[in-house]
């Protein structure tokens, strides 16, 4: 999010091999499995579906995400057809609407009244909203009674996903983009369907400008010290650790630590998952895009939905830096990769767009 980790990996970008990209598997889909819930315990060789893949737990597990990253619990069985895909399954959609205040233990199921959409508590909780406390609650699909929106579409196909990043480190995957969304269901999904690809276009946009089209997992210069020892909770896995990782280069300690307690993971005192699993690299971007204000007042989400414009999110990410003429090459290049990529997606980027 620096200017100095930007052109420092500008400067090596010019001269780095390019990963190779590694092509998804060709299998015909078989018929999904039962759909994956949060809160559903799994015992080695009990398989579920989730986004569009069925997944086999290798040993037990509860709570985490289907996926190739983290502890590695889940074997990827390919492609699916016909499931739910989502978290749970197969029952009908006649859940309570959700209650702000309402104490609600695990396992239990909500519609969310402005959306609706449904939500199963992962944790016990005294009525946290849905869409905001993804700790305690966790996307639910079911059939029937005619809940809104769901589904695991996101507003960018896989295809178009590799043609923006051509040249993206084969650590950046889509499976785990759209994992990482099933955290975030107000993600490109709110307004219209021009607002939500304006909102993909405008995530997608920061997001390559942050790691030179999706190739860097962390920044080039590691030597930073983003260890601010005001804080009570200090530095656990070491000064120098803190360095900039994920796709919008999370860095410093209090960053860490305000996303692990956000996502329920330990990021403070293990920082290097970011860089060790895809899911949770994403979950970290779209954590800030969701929670940072920056210099700008408004996080990048609201900015976009609300129709403040993609200047309002770049002051949001670097603004300090970038804005108000600081630095209008670099402003400049995170507007031309938005107009790029809704201009991909088939829609107007609309107006306001620089800051």
């Amino acid at each position: 999010m620096s200017l100095r980790r930007f052109l420092v990996g500008l400067a090596a970008f010019a001269v780095a091999a390019t990963v190779a990209v590694v092509a998804p598997s060709t299998a015909s889909a078989a018929t999904c499995a039962a759909a994956y819930s949060a809160g559903q315990v799994y015992t080695g060789g009990m398989t579920a579906s989730y986004n569009s893949h069925n997944w086999q737990a290798k040993w037990w597990t509860q709570g985490e995400t289907p996926s190739t990253g983290g502890t590695g619990v889940w074997a990827d069985q390919g492609a699916c057809t016909g499931g739910s895909g989502g978290g749970g399954g197969g029952t009908t959609c006649s859940y309570p609407d959700w209650v702000a205040g309402a104490n609600y233990t695990t396992g239990a199921i909500v519609r969310y009244p402005a959306n609706g959409q449904y939500y199963q508590a992962t944790h016990d909780n005294p009525g946290y909203d849905p869409t905001i406390s993804t700790w305690f609650w966790s996307p639910y699909s079911c059939t029937g009674g005619g809940g809104g929106g769901g589904g695991t579409g996101f507003v960018v196909s896989e295809a178009q996903f590799n043609q923006m990043f051509p040249s993206r480190n084969s650590f950046y995957t889509y499976a785990g983009l759209t994992a990482a969304i099933a955290k975030f269901p107000g993600f490109a999904t709110t307004g219209s369907d021009t607002v939500q690809k304006q909102e993909a276009a405008a995530f997608l946009a920061n997001v390559s400008h942050e790691t030179g089209g999706l190739v860097y997992v962390t920044e080039i210069d590691k030597s930073g010290n983003y260890c601010d020892t005001s804080q009570s909770y200090g530095c656990p896995a070491g000064t120098y650790a803190y360095y900039g990782r994920g796709p919008l280069q999370l860095s410093w300690n209090f960053n860490y630590y305000a996303a692990g307690n956000y996502l329920g993971l330990n990021l403070l005192g293990n920082p290097y998952l970011v860089e060790q699993d895809p899911s949770v690299a994403w979950q970290t971007g779209i954590w800030y895009w969701f929670t940072g204000t920056g210099a700008g007042g408004t996080t990048s989400h609201n900015a976009m939905v609300n129709g403040q414009g993609f200047g309002a999110t770049i002051r949001a990410i670097n603004g300090g830096l970038e804005c108000d003429g600081h630095n209008p090459a670099q402003m400049q290049d995170r507007v031309n990769l938005y107009q790029q990529y809704a201009s991909l997606l088939g829609v107007s980027p609309g107006g306001n767009l620089t800051c």
